[in-house]
């Protein structure tokens, strides 16, 4: 029988969740955590600037990722091609900032990992169980380089 999934969104995995209140220095700026600086990315062209100040002075995830929808018009044009190499890059920053997660995620052993999301197909599970868990399979790949000494930040 295969061990069961880590699941995170909340519970013991909750550190892998970008809404974990873990900060990340990203880009040379302080972000309180890593949807902060997911959220900000998509607005990184001198056209939104605005949107990202309000973004970084957000009190939580929530509110960085309503900020974000709230001004989605102004969203980098080629956003849907760089998404997944941003949060890659993001969540190495994160991994390589906090010796905590790296604890963890080496103690998953070799556990799928699940963004536990009934809602998003496309990071997490969805509501079906079917969804792409771009976010787990990120960790995934991060915990490998990160036990065969091959991870780079």
């Amino acid at each position: 029988m295969e061990p069961r999934p880590a699941l995170f969104y909340e519970g013991p995995h909750y550190m892998y969740s970008n809404f974990s209140s873990f900060m990340v220095d990203w880009r040379g700026r302080r972000w309180q955590t890593a949807e902060h600086a997911y959220q900000a990315e998509k607005f990184s062209e001198d056209r939104a600037r605005h949107v990202e100040k309000r973004i970084e002075k957000a009190r939580s995830a929530h509110e960085a990722k309503k900020i974000a929808k709230e001004f989605e018009a102004y969203k980098r044009p080629d956003w849907d091609s760089v998404k997944l190499g941003v949060m890659e890059q993001i969540l190495r920053a994160k991994l390589a900032q906090h010796e905590y997660i790296r604890k963890k995620l080496l103690e998953t052993g070799e556990r799928l990992i699940v963004e536990d999301s009934p809602t998003d197909n496309f990071w997490g599970r969805g509501p079906d169980w079917k969804g792409a868990n771009h976010l787990g399979k990120l960790w995934m790949k991060l915990r490998a380089e990160l036990r065969s000494g091959a991870f780079v930040y």
